[in-house]
Order: C-alpha cells, then structure tokens, then sequence
C-alpha cells in the first residue's frame, strides 16, 4: 500500500506529575526531515526520537511538537524552588511600586514559570518514558493517517492509468487507417505533380517514411510503463514515491516522440491528451512516500 507524505496525531498523556501533549504532522519533501518543537530540557531525547520517527517514515518533513505541563500532585514527589518564588514575588513587589497598572502575581502564575516546580529523579525519568510512549503512539495514528490519504492517491492513479490505455488503444486502432489515408494523399500529390508514379520510388519514399512514423515502439514502452506504475501502486511495499517520479518522466518522454511522429491531427491530440493525465499523476506522485 502506497502511503502519502501528508500526515497528522495527536495524543496526550499523564506521567509522573506532568501532562503531555504530542502533535506530528508532515508535508511533502525529497528527503526525511525531522524538527522538533519541545522544551529544551528534553534536547537529550532528540536523538533517541530521530530512530524512533526514522522507524515509521522514510520521506517527508516532519514536525513534531511536544507541550509539557504541570499538574497538581498530593504524593509529596514536587519540590518547590523557594528562592526562585521569593525572587519572583521581591520583583512582582518593585514592579508594581514603579507600576501602579501592573497586578499580583497569581499562584497559577507563580507555579507555571519555568523550574518553579522542581521533579524528583522519579519524575524525570517517567517523562522521558512517557514521551517515548506517546511518539510511538503519535506514529501508529500518523502512519494509518498516511495509509488512508495514499488510498486516495492510488485511485487518483488508478483511475488516469487507465483513461491512458484507453487513449493509447483508440488510437493504435485507428492508426493503420491513418497510415493508409496518408499515402493515398501522398499518391495524390505525386500524380499531380508528375504525368506518372514511379512505384519504385514511391515505395522507397514510403518506407522511409514509415521509419519515422512508426509508433510501435512508443506504444509498446507506455504500456510498459503504464503496467509498472499500476504494479509499484498496488503491490509494491515500502518507499514508491522517487520510483514513481521516474516513471513520470519517462512517460512523459513517450508521449512527446508520439507528438513527434505523427502524422495526423489524431496523433498530435492523443500527445496532448496523454501529458495532460501524466501531469495529474505527476502532481498526485509528489505527495507520495
């Protein structure tokens, strides 16, 4: 199952006295490219989260966000930082001296301001468990995220995949019939030009005629190429999206020798038709892990 870069979790949880918020969304990109958006005294975690992410997602640029907050806890394992409330209150006092306009500050206030609120070692280390355990479920969500939206795109593929057969097997049938209406005006024109037709010379011009008006082999690499893009979306498991990519540039290369070659409007408007649908997938393919 093909996957889509696009993404999006959010969980959240209780450890130790803090409550954990843990959001990751993606947007397309070339290469894996993780930020993280998390207070700083979880730093020493980023590398372990890195092989973790690295686990789940091989392509995208990822975001993850993680929000700590304190909770109230009765189990007597917070210590308050006394000096640093006592600073505080000593500055909140001078302020408000020089400021009449500027309040009290709350407990709530008092209690949320950084290292306030010191954890013991028990604490510390449920918050560094607890986060590893909220990515590995963020990334359980984010990847069925990725599942679902790549079911779309494989129908928005499936579907211009086969529109292309339909085109390139119209057009196969008609083209024998073009073929033959064309030496008929090239017949035309000689007779007019000339009292008689040396059949020789017109097979000869003929056959290197057909030399570059034959399309066989460009209807035979399209639907090469149409078959491994359906194979790779269908059943092919792991990264797809490089491969696919490459795919549509070579089908944009067949279509546009077609173009080349033809000899009829109808060839020219199959051409056209058919680089409009690999530009669609191409849009869709970008999006594609």
């Amino acid at each position: 199952m093909i996957k889509s870069m696009t993404g999006f979790a959010h969980v959240s949880g209780e450890f130790g006295n803090k409550r954990i918020d843990l959001e990751i969304r993606s947007v397309n990109h070339r290469f894996l490219d993780v930020q993280f958006k998390m207070p700083e005294d979880l730093r020493y975690l980023e590398s372990t989260m890195r092989e973790i992410i690295a686990q789940h997602v091989t392509r995208g640029k990822l975001e993850c966000r993680i929000q700590i907050n304190n909770l109230v806890d009765n189990s007597g394992s917070l210590h308050i930082n006394h000096e640093l409330v006592n600073e505080l209150a000593i500055l909140n006092s001078q302020w408000r001296k020089q400021h009449e306009d500027l309040g009290k500050l709350t407990v709530a206030e008092i209690l949320n301001f950084p290292n306030v609120i010191i954890s013991v070692e028990k604490d510390h280390e449920a918050l560094a468990t607890g986060v590893q355990t909220l990515l590995n479920n963020a990334l359980l969500d984010f990847v069925e995220t990725r599942k679902r939206e790549g079911l779309k795109l494989q129908a928005h593929l499936l579907e211009r995949l086969e529109l292309m057969d339909d085109i390139i097997t119209a057009l196969e049938s008609l083209f024998p019939g073009l073929l033959k209406t064309h030496m008929q005006r090239v017949r035309a024109r000689l007779v007019e030009a000339v009292a008689s037709v040396d059949e020789d010379r017109l097979k000869q011009e003929f056959a290197l005629f057909m030399q570059k008006a034959d399309v066989d082999e460009e209807f035979s690499r399209l639907r090469t190429h149409i078959a491994e893009v359906r194979r790779i979306i269908t059943e092919h498991k792991g990264s797809v999206g490089k491969r696919l990519d490459f795919l549509m540039q070579e089908l944009n290369r067949e279509a546009n020798t077609l173009g080349s070659k033809s000899i009829a409007s109808e060839c020219t408007q199959v051409s056209v038709e058919l680089k409009v649908l690999i530009e669609q997938m191409r849009e869709q393919v970008q999006n594609i892990e």
